[in-house]
C-alpha cells in the first residue's frame, strides 16, 4: 500500500490505496464533478503535495508542491500513463521519480505574512493546551485543527486568531508532533485498537472509531453506518478519545440492532475478544448496559492528515 491520502473533487477521501487502487482513480477523473485528485503522504507535511487536473478529451495537467510556494511546480501530460507513473513515484518518494516529465515553476505571488497571535499569556497557553489535546487523539487532520484554533478563543465581541494566524500555530503544533512520533517503534496501542475494529468489521459489527461527537449523537446515528448485514455496532466518540488521549483508558459503547440484551451482550463478548486478541486488556462485567473500558492504554496515534 502507498502511504498516502487521495482527496477528489467528489469529497472521497482514500486512506494508504494500492499502487493499483491509484492508477484507477487517475484514469478515473475526466468528468463533471471528478476532475482532479489531491494527493498529500502520510504524515501530511505544510505545502508537501502532488495534485492532477484533467478534462475528458484534454491533456492532463500534474502538479506537486515541495514544502514551500516558490517550489510549486506543473507539468503537462497526454495520457493518464505517465501520470500515473509520477504520482506513485512521488508517493514512494523515489529518486528521479519526476523525470521524463517538462516541469515549470508556477508563480504563486508572493509569500504571506501572518501577523504574530495578538493574545496574553494565559489565552494563549489554553489555546495551544486545546489544540495539544485534540493533536495527541490523531484523528484531526491539519485544515480541522486549524479551524479549532480560529474557533477556540471566539467570543460574541471577539475573533482573536485569524484563519491564517490558526493555521500558522496548527501547523507548528503538528510538525512538533511529527517529530516526536518518528521515534516510535513498532505497533502502537491505537493501531491495535484499528486492527481489532477492521476484524470486528469483517465480522458483521459496524466499528467506527471517534465516532460523533457523544454518546447520544453516536446512539441516533450508528444505525445509519451498519450495511444490511451488520448484526450489531461498537464505537467511541469524541469525548472518548479525549479521554484515552489523556491516560484515563477508552471507553467503548456497543450493542445489536435488535435492540436487545441477548444480542448486546453477544457483540460486548466479541468485542472484547477482538480486542484481547489485538494485545489490548479490557474491563467488562459483562452487564449489556456497561460500557467496555479498554485499559492501560499508551495513546501513540500516528497522524495522518
Amino acid at each position: 500500500m502507498l502511504e498516502i491520502v487521495v482527496k477528489t473533487e467528489k469529497w472521497e477521501r482514500h486512506v494508504r490505496v494500492s499502487a493499483e487502487e491509484l492508477a484507477g482513480l487517475v484514469r478515473r477523473i475526466g468528468g463533471d464533478g471528478d476532475l482532479f485528485l489531491v494527493v498529500q503522504r502520510i504524515p501530511d507535511l505544510p505545502d508537501v503535495f502532488a495534485q492532477v487536473w484533467h478534462k475528458a478529451g484534454g491533456d492532463y495537467t500534474l502538479e506537486y508542491r515541495d514544502g514551500a510556494a516558490d517550489r510549486h511546480f506543473q507539468a503537462m501530460a497526454d495520457g493518464p500513463e505517465v501520470v500515473i507513473a509520477a504520482m506513485a513515484g512521488w508517493a514512494r518518494q523515489e529518486p528521479r521519480w519526476d523525470g521524463g516529465l517538462n516541469w515549470s515553476l508556477l508563480d504563486m505571488g508572493p509569500a504571506r505574512e501572518v501577523p504574530p497571535l495578538d493574545l496574553d499569556e494565559d489565552e494563549r497557553v489554553e489555546l495551544e493546551k486545546r489544540v495539544r489535546e485534540v493533536l495527541v487523539g490523531g484523528y484531526a487532520s491539519r485544515a480541522e485543527l486549524a479551524e479549532l484554533a480560529e474557533e477556540y478563543l471566539v467570543t460574541k465581541d471577539r475573533r482573536p486568531v485569524s484563519r491564517e494566524q490558526a493555521e500558522v500555530l496548527a501547523d507548528r503544533l503538528w510538525l512538533e508532533r511529527v517529530a516526536e512520533q518518528a521515534a516510535w517503534q513498532g505497533e502502537t496501542d491505537p493501531e491495535r485498537l484499528t486492527r481489532a475494529f477492521t476484524a470486528l468489521q469483517k465480522a458483521g459489527i459496524t466499528a467506527r472509531e471517534n465516532f460523533t461527537c457523544c454518546r447520544s449523537c453516536g446512539q441516533s446515528e450508528i444505525g445509519g453506518e451498519g450495511g444490511p448485514n451488520a448484526r450489531g455496532f461498537v464505537y467511541f466518540h469524541t469525548q472518548c478519545t479525549d479521554s484515552a488521549a489523556a491516560g484515563h483508558g477508552l471507553m467503548l459503547l456497543y450493542g445489536g440492532f435488535d435492540d436487545s440484551s441477548e444480542t448486546t451482550a453477544a457483540i460486548g463478548h466479541e468485542v472484547v475478544a477482538a480486542l484481547e486478541a489485538a494485545g489490548l486488556r479490557t474491563e467488562w462485567d459483562h452487564d449489556p448496559h456497561r460500557a467496555i473500558t479498554v485499559t492501560a492504554l499508551d495513546w501513540r496515534r500516528r497522524l495522518v492528515g
